[in-house]
C-alpha cells in the first residue's frame, strides 16, 4: 500500500514526509483493520514532520483523524462488524491500571500511546487500531465532515471544558484553525459570546461568519474583559495577551501539544486577581463520546477543504505557512 512516512524530521518544505510503499498491516488481538476513506490533516502532524515532536519510531506514518470501514478483525475483536464505519483518533492506548486511568483521567496515563506517533496512522490506505479506542461513527454523514472532529473537535471540546467558561460567558479564542473553528461553534451554540484574535484575513472572515462578536489580530485587546480564553496558536508569546484580556477570576487554557516558550510573566498584569493558566493534555475517550453526542444535536459542522491523498505534503505546508482555513482533509481515491 502507499503511505506517507516521516523520513528525517525537518522543515516541511524540505521534504521530511516521503511517499513510500508498505505491507498492509494485519490486526492483532483486539484490533481492527480499517480501509482509510479520509484522514484529517492536523497541526500535530506538522509538528511531527518538523521535529517539534520527536518521532517515537523510525518511518512513522502520521495521521490521526481517520474515517473508514472495518475490513478485518483480530482475535477477540467483536465490537465492530465487517463493513462498519469507524474512526481512529489521537489517543490509541492507555494502561488502564495507573492512578490516572482509574480516576477517569486516562489522558494523563504515563504509558499512553498515540496514533501517528507511537504507531502508524492514517496517511495510508489501511490502518490498524485497538477496537476499544476506535469510535463508532454514523454512516449517514459524509466522511469528510466527520474526520476533523476526531482530533480538532475532541481537543477543542476538552479545551473548552478546561477554560471554565460560565454559561453565557465571553470566550476569547487565539488562533483560528481547524480546532478553533469547531470549538467556536460549540461555544456559541451553548450561549457564549465569542471574541477571536488571529492572523490572516480569511480566518477573521470565517470567525465573523460563524458569529464572532469581534475578530482582530492575535495581539489585539478584545473590546471587553473575557471570562475565559483558549490559546490554539502554538506561540507562547500569545499567552500574556490572553491573560491580560481576562477579567478577575478568568481562565486561559493552552490547547496545543507543542508551544514555543512563554515569555516572563508579570505577576500584577498577568496572574493577579486569581487569573488561572491551564494546559490541555490529549483527551479521554469520554471526551470524544460526549463531543459526538453534542455534534448530533447542535448546529456544528466542520468547514473543510478536500485534499487529494497525493498532496498531503503540500497541505501540511499550507498549515505551516498560515494558508489553511478551517479543516483540511485528505481524501483517498476510490
Amino acid at each position: 500500500m502507499d503511505v506517507w512516512a516521516v523520513d528525517r524530521p525537518g522543515p516541511i518544505d524540505e521534504g521530511p514526509l516521503q511517499r513510500v510503499r508498505r505491507t498492509v498491516p494485519a490486526p492483532g488481538p483486539g484490533e481492527v483493520l480499517i480501509r482509510v476513506e479520509v484522514c484529517g490533516i492536523c497541526r500535530t502532524d506538522l509538528h511531527l514532520c518538523e521535529g517539534d515532536l520527536e518521532p517515537r519510531r523510525p518511518g512513522v506514518v502520521p495521521g490521526h483523524q481517520v474515517v473508514g470501514a472495518v475490513v478485518d478483525r483480530g482475535t477477540g475483536a467483536d465490537r465492530f462488524a465487517i463493513g462498519d464505519r469507524a474512526g481512529i483518533a489521537w489517543l490509541r492506548r492507555t494502561c488502564g491500571s495507573c492512578e490516572f486511568c482509574r480516576s477517569g483521567s486516562e489522558n494523563l496515563c504515563p504509558r499512553s500511546a498515540y496514533t501517528g506517533w507511537d504507531a502508524d496512522g492514517g496517511f495510508a490506505e489501511y490502518a490498524v487500531v485497538p477496537q476499544d479506542y476506535a469510535y463508532a461513527l454514523p454512516a449517514d454523514r459524509p466522511a469528510v465532515e466527520l474526520a476533523p472532529f476526531l482530533c480538532a473537535g475532541i481537543i477543542g471540546y476538552r479545551s473548552l471544558l478546561r477554560a471554565n467558561l460560565p454559561p453565557g460567558g465571553r470566550l476569547g479564542i487565539y488562533g483560528f484553525g481547524s480546532s478553533a473553528h469547531l470549538t467556536a461553534q460549540l461555544a456559541i451554540a451553548q450561549g457564549a459570546e465569542l471574541f477571536v484574535m488571529t492572523r490572516g484575513a480569511q480566518n477573521k472572515e470565517l470567525a465573523r461568519e460563524l458569529g464572532a462578536a469581534f475578530a482582530g489580530d492575535t495581539t489585539d485587546r478584545p473590546p471587553v474583559p473575557l471570562d475565559s480564553a483558549i490559546v490554539f496558536a502554538p506561540a507562547g508569546d500569545v499567552v500574556p495577551h490572553a491573560l491580560e484580556a481576562l477579567k478577575p477570576g478568568g481562565t486561559v487554557a493552552v490547547a496545543g501539544i507543542h508551544l514555543s516558550d512563554v515569555p516572563v510573566l508579570n505577576y500584577e498584569r498577568h496572574l493577579f486577581h486569581e487569573r488561572d493558566l491551564r494546559s490541555v493534555t490529549s483527551n479521554t475517550r469520554r471526551d470524544g463520546e460526549e463531543l459526538f453526542r453534542l455534534v448530533s444535536r447542535l448546529p456544528v459542522r466542520a468547514h473543510t477543504t478536500e485534499v487529494p491523498f497525493d498532496a498531503v505534503d503540500r497541505a501540511l505546508s499550507d498549515v505551516a505557512h498560515g494558508r489553511a482555513v478551517g479543516s483540511l482533509v485528505a481524501v483517498r481515491p476510490d
